[in-house]
């Protein structure tokens, strides 16, 4: 069957997250029924069309077991990417993760750049100033909510 293995040595909580534009991290726990053996390998693609590609860049645990995996010069596409964690042991069979996650959603922005602030003491006020964060899956200019905290002295 397709779901052969184990039951609780497949891993949990996956999450991925894009960050700084290209870099994507992913990560996850050990079942907690795994054999201490269970060595888990990461594979995704970005669409259909792509193969799968192994992680290059492997986040290990103080027992070497492989738990999360840095990918470097991400792009996000239109369809959603698919992820694709299979175990082994020499122990038993574990069974794999798969999830599709759309890439845009898990994108943490960066913050604005470029701030600055004039004050004019006589009108009492002030313009604040910044650039919107460059984004990887848009060239378009998007909306962005800021908000601003300003204490006053």
């Amino acid at each position: 069957p397709v779901f052969a293995g184990m039951n609780g040595s497949a891993i949990e909580n996956f999450s991925c997250v894009i960050y700084n534009i290209f870099l994507m991290n992913c990560t996850w726990q050990a079942g907690r029924d795994a054999p201490e053996d269970t060595q888990y390998f990461l594979y995704w693609r970005k669409s259909r069309e792509d193969n799968l590609l192994e992680c290059e860049l492997y986040i290990k645990d103080e027992n070497c077991r492989n738990m999360g995996c840095v990918f470097q010069n991400v792009s996000i596409g239109i369809e959603k990417a698919y992820f694709l964690v299979n175990g082994s042991s020499k122990d038993s069979l574990i069974p794999f993760y798969d999830e599709c996650i759309d890439l845009y959603k898990i994108e943490k922005l960066m913050p604005p750049s470029n701030i600055t602030v004039n004050c004019d003491e006589i009108k009492n006020d002030c313009i604040i100033q910044w650039q919107q964060p460059q984004i990887s899956h848009s060239n378009k200019d998007m909306c962005f909510k800021y908000e601003i905290n300003i204490k006053n002295k």
